[in-house]
């Protein structure tokens, strides 16, 4: 479950992060991975490096509620993945129930834990001795948790446990900013896709008017009969008439950038 020297591997300069102010850490972090894979996997290596410590390295996951599916989307290192995984694949375990109750749990040690039995049995088959799961409150945007694993028996103390709960706080406020940015931008996306649309079908309309001396419902119903007819979208449609008329493949407006 480890590197080489016994502890989690850090990419250049996260050491030095984690001395940082967290809150410092989740603005930078949020400034440098704006799109939310990139962020959740500075998150999973920032919180192994923080809890670790000489002789009890963590390795640290992040899984997320997909379609009421839970996946396993960023990882400290291929051990923590493998881990939440194998959690996924059997339907349960610490890691799940913390999601799926919106609550810590701690398994001190899982020699001696009688739930989730096949999961926790192969974890201790991959060395893992106890976990923590942390959940990140998303204010129902989205449903996640910080998934800990070390390799000693009660290897989270209480200080740990609190202190992954205070990191998983400010994980969370700047995930929900994430998802902001991204919802913000989608949304800019689609208007600029629909306004684009549209004045491609207005061009076309105008188009099939005047080959067709028409009015303007008029030219719009042959559109859209071909649309049906064709089973081509009438943005499609419109934008072949347009291509017909002036041989431009790429049809450009004034809502491109």
């Amino acid at each position: 479950m480890t590197g080489n020297d016994g502890q989690a591997q850090e990419p250049d300069g996260l050491a030095q992060a984690a001395d940082t102010d967290p809150v410092h850490s989740f603005q930078q972090m949020v400034l440098e991975n704006p799109d939310i894979k990139g962020f959740l996997a500075e998150l999973a290596l920032l919180a192994a490096a923080r809890l670790s410590v000489p002789g009890n390295s963590i390795h640290a996951g992040v899984t997320v509620l997909r379609r009421k599916k839970p996946e396993a989307v960023a990882a400290s290192d291929a051990a923590a993945r493998a881990l939440d995984e194998l959690q996924n694949g059997f339907g349960d375990g610490p890691c799940l129930t913390a999601l799926r109750h919106r609550t810590t749990i701690l398994v001190p040690d899982l020699t001696a834990e009688s739930r989730w039995a096949p999961y926790v049995q192969t974890a201790v088959d991959h060395g893992v001795a106890s976990i923590l799961a942390v959940p990140l409150d998303l204010a129902g945007d989205a449903e996640a948790v910080l998934n800990l694993y070390s390799g000693c028996s009660h290897g989270f103390s209480g200080e740990d446990i609190t202190s992954a709960e205070a990191f998983a706080g400010q994980a969370a406020s700047s995930l929900r900013l994430i998802l902001r940015i991204t919802q913000l931008s989608d949304a800019r996306n689609d208007l600029s896709a629909a306004m684009h649309s549209r004045t491609v079908i207005d061009m076309a309309v105008g188009a099939v008017m005047a080959q067709n001396r028409c009015d303007r419902d008029t030219a719009f119903s042959i559109l859209t009969r071909a649309s049906s007819t064709r089973n081509v979208k009438l943005r499609d449609v419109a934008a072949t008439v347009i291509t017909s008329i002036s041989g431009e493949e790429h049809i450009t407006t004034h809502f491109d950038e």
